[in-house]
């Protein structure tokens, strides 16, 4: 079974309640499985809490003020850092800030160790403060903890449909490669780079189909990890340090501005010589679990959202923006978010 067609079918499976392991297979499971027992015992278990990135961003900004809320695992959390201005909320909030000249009121419900499983408690407690955009890091742990991903995709697809009937956009970042974890050896590590790749286009079809859009994280955000990886992960080699906190919130960036419809005119249409383009939804979804910092999001052709290979995508590649100064942020109008 080719790349596509696995995706596809793993992402129909999630999406129809199947709960079979779907392309992936019996004996890939079991042997994930028992290696995955090893890897963890590598990397350990999580210790501490991370600095909490909620508060306020964008001081003296003029209004109306941007809500985000940030759901998700330890990589949304920013497990592993020392300060609130080197998490991935603080980084985004403040370049969001910045870019949109506006106050931001950012609240991280995210919680280390989170599973797919663990989202609808966290969209339950996001709800109420009326977030404009939700940003959604998942399937890490679904991978560690050898959760089957049609599961993990139903889990998600629920929870990006229920954030949308709301009225909040969603752009979520999917499952990086695992592949390229130092603590995962071989034959582990090409399971686990195979298993989440899968994943990542599972999630992509499943949240675009949803109606929401999608932000690949791919090989850990991008090829500068595999180049500095003391770098851009932090003591435990599993989780991102500061310099990879804020890689990862200039990956999500621009699509959290398209997705609030605050890019520029210029940047509307897809750019064939960027290697942005429509395509049909599982091919677009494999080829952005293998190229970092690909987004992908529903769109129209000649007046309709299918053609005969199933929802038209468009695929983009979209310009990272000069990093701008992390904020601390503040509590002075936390209670007007609430409201």
């Amino acid at each position: 079974m080719g790349k596509t067609a696995a995706a596809k079918k793993l992402a129909s499976a999630a999406m129809y309640g199947g709960g079979g392991l779907s392309a992936l297979g019996a004996g890939l499971y079991g042997v994930l499985r028992a290696e995955a027992k090893l890897a963890r015992k590598a990397i350990g278990d999580a210790q501490g809490v991370p600095p909490n990135a909620t508060g306020w961003y964008g001081r003296g900004r003029p209004g109306p003020a941007l809500k985000v809320a940030l759901i998700g695992d330890s990589s949304a959390a920013g497990y592993g850092v020392g300060q609130v201005v080197e998490t991935p909320g603080a980084n985004l909030a403040s370049s969001l800030a910045a870019r949109a000249d506006r106050r931001v009121y950012l609240r991280s419900f995210a919680v280390v160790g989170a599973q797919s499983k663990d989202l609808a408690a966290q969209v339950e407690q996001a709800l109420p403060i009326e977030p404009d955009v939700a940003v959604i890091l998942i399937g890490a742990n679904d991978v560690t903890h050898t959760v089957r991903p049609s599961q993990s995709v139903a889990f998600l697809s629920e929870a990006v449909r229920r954030l949308l009937g709301a009225g909040v956009a969603v752009v979520v970042g999917t499952c990086p490669d695992l592949g390229t974890i130092k603590p995962i050896n071989p034959p582990l590590k090409q399971v686990a780079r195979n298993w989440s790749r899968r994943l990542a286009a599972a999630q992509s079809i499943a949240v675009v189909e949803a109606g929401g859009r999608t932000v690949s994280l791919g090989s850990i955000l991008g090829p500068e990890f595999a180049a500095a990886p003391a770098l851009l992960f932090g003591p435990d080699q599993f989780h991102p340090s500061a310099e990879g906190y804020a890689s990862l919130a200039a990956v999500l960036l621009p699509s959290v501005m398209a997705a609030l419809d605050l890019i520029h005119e210029s940047e509307a249409s897809p750019e064939a010589l960027r290697g942005e383009g429509v395509l049909p939804i599982a091919r677009a979804a494999v080829e952005a679990a293998r190229t970092p910092g690909t987004e992908l999001d529903g769109t129209e052709v000649a007046g309709s959202r299918r053609g005969v290979r199933g929802l038209w995508v468009e695929l983009r590649h979209r310009r990272r923006h000069p990093t701008t100064t992390t904020e601390e942020p503040h509590e002075a109008e936390a209670a007007h978010a609430e409201k």
